[in-house]
Parts: C-alpha cells; sequence; structure tokens
C-alpha cells in the first residue's frame, strides 16, 4: 500500500478525518493489501457472490463485439475474467492493469505475459480515485468491471468517471460493469457468506491501516455488519466495536470507539438504468451498449 500513498503523514490526516465524523469511515481502498487482495479473489468464488458469474456470462457475450488496440483495466486485480476480454479481442496490442496492491498487480503481469506472449502487458501501481493513465496505442478500451463504481457516492463516480473520459480520445470507449437493484435477501446473502470470508475481508482492512500507521486497531474488537440501506439504494459494510477503544493516530490525537458504534468501510451502490445513465452523462459519456442478466440483475454497459 505504502508504494502508492502519499506518505504516512497524508495516510494518517485521512485515517484520523475518517474516523472523527459522526459516522465514523475509511476508505474501501486500504483493503487491498496482498492479503485482502487475495480474500476478494475468494470471495468472488463463492456461491452467494452472484456479481462474479453474472458479469463473466455478460463478458463472454459482449467481448466479441468490442474491437481495440489497448485494454485498460481499473481495479484490475488477478484479471481473471479479463482473459475473456484478451482472449476475444484478437486486435488487441497492450494491456494495461491498473491496481493499488503492487505485488498482486505483478503477480498478475507476470502470469499474463506468459499466457499471452504477444500482448504487451504494462501494470501500474495506482489509487484509480487518481484517475486513469493514457493509452499507449488507439482505440482504447478502458474496463471498470465488478460494479467497482457502485463503491463510489454518486459524486465521487461523476468524478472519477470524468477523469476517465479525460483520457478518452474519439474511438475510445468504457466498458462498466453495475450491480441492479434486486431482492433484498440476495444482496444480503451475497456480503453475509456463510463461510465468513467477507467478514475476514472486512476486519482486513484494520490491520492494514494498523500497519501504515504503525498502531493497533483491535480489529479482534470488532463484528463485521452488512445490511441493505433502502432509502440510498446501497449495501453498506461496517465493523462494529464490541468493546470501548481508544486508537491514537499518530501527529493527529486519540480515536474514541464506543462500543456498539460502527466504522463504515464501503458502499456498493445498487443501481437502475436511470440513475446510471445520469451518472454517466454528468461525467461527459452516453451509453452505447446495455446488457443485463436478467437472473441476477446486473449489468455491463459501454459507453463513449
Amino acid at each position: 500500500m505504502t508504494e502508492t500513498m502519499n506518505g504516512t503523514s497524508a495516510i494518517a490526516a485521512e485515517i484520523y478525518e475518517g474516523l472523527s465524523r459522526d459516522q465514523k469511515e475509511l476508505s474501501p481502498k486500504f483493503f487491498y493489501d496482498q492479503r485482502g487482495s487475495l480474500l476478494f479473489e475468494e470471495i468472488t468464488k463463492l456461491p452467494e457472490y452472484y456479481l462474479n458469474r453474472a458479469e463473466r456470462g455478460l463478458l463472454h457475450a459482449v467481448a466479441p463485439t468490442l474491437v481495440a488496440s489497448t485494454l485498460v483495466e481499473l481495479g484490475a486485480g488477478s484479471a481473471e475474467k479479463t482473459r475473456i476480454l484478451l482472449d476475444a479481442m484478437s486486435e488487441l496490442k497492450a494491456y494495461v492493469p491498473v491496481d493499488v496492491s503492487a505485488a498482486f498487480l505483478e503477480e498478475t503481469a507476470a502470469r499474463l505475459r506468459e499466457e499471452y506472449p504477444r500482448l504487451r502487458v504494462q501494470p501500474i501501481v495506482a489509487d484509480i480515485t487518481d484517475g486513469a493513465p493514457a493509452a499507449p496505442a488507439r482505440p482504447a478500451l478502458y474496463a471498470f468491471l465488478g460494479s467497482t463504481i457502485g463503491n463510489f457516492y454518486d459524486d465521487e463516480a461523476v468524478s472519477l468517471l470524468s477523469k476517465i473520459r479525460c483520457r478518452m480520445k474519439p474511438g475510445d470507449r468504457l466498458l462498466l460493469g453495475a450491480d441492479l437493484v434486486k431482492d433484498h435477501a440476495l444482496l444480503d446473502a451475497a456480503y453475509n457468506d456463510t463461510r465468513g470470508v467477507t467478514a475476514e475481508f472486512n476486519r482486513n482492512i484494520l490491520y492494514v491501516v494498523g500497519r501504515e500507521l504503525g498502531v493497533d486497531f483491535h480489529p479482534e474488537a470488532f463484528e463485521h455488519l452488512a445490511f441493505f440501506n433502502a432509502e440510498a439504494g446501497r449495501i453498506e459494510m461496517h465493523l462494529m466495536a464490541t468493546r470501548d477503544l481508544c486508537v491514537n493516530i499518530p501527529e493527529h490525537g486519540s480515536v474514541y470507539i464506543r462500543h456498539g458504534e460502527s466504522i463504515r468501510t464501503e458502499i456498493s451502490n445498487k443501481y437502475d438504468r436511470r440513475r446510471l445513465t445520469a451518472i454517466l452523462g454528468s461525467a461527459g459519456m452516453r451509453v452505447t451498449m446495455w446488457n443485463v442478466d436478467e437472473r441476477h440483475g446486473y449489468a455491463l454497459v459501454v459507453a463513449e
């Protein structure tokens, strides 16, 4: 994580500010050290986690229609689903995976270079909220999969998509995966799996920020909590304290967390077509293709 941040002081300031809010909050970018990335990959294989299966099915259907010289993927992870695009896009010359976890990204890049020796693989370690890198060849396809867009508040999503749009040239396109509003029981099961992998992934954020700051955030003193916020149209993940805690943030002071108080670690917005189209429109993009997995309520969208 440290390779991608602007120093420990900036991290401490961000964490202190988030934990000083009425609703304490940590950015989900802190989930993704190597362990967190591996835990998330395990989540995508869980029977309750429909998002991965739904998106894979849509990618198989859509990939043959996509033409580009460069594929830039934000939040690439293991690039498991990306292989569907790499196999189908015969004119592809370069793949630029972007991810916050340096070690995990380099492992992914090394595997892909072996699997696709004719493809130029150029990994970039970066926080995706900083925007997208320039594409080395045109036309480019910018991919933002896994409904990661849902982890941002709507104004933040517009800001991020606007940064991507600024990198795009005529002929470039955006491939966006987005989860849709659906039966609340299906959503609840996806974020509260019976094996407890999501709970462990959630607690991992406290190990990451603690290691970054050199302090103990007492992850064992928090319980995983995930629920659908119907008014806001999103799943929220929290860590709820099981006892009173005091954590000293270097250069800033102490943060007090009361028994029963929670830290919100992630939101996952669930969209309808109107809302997502409006977000893309506000970022200067228009939807040119809308594909939906009717069974799971998941959309794969192409915009330009």
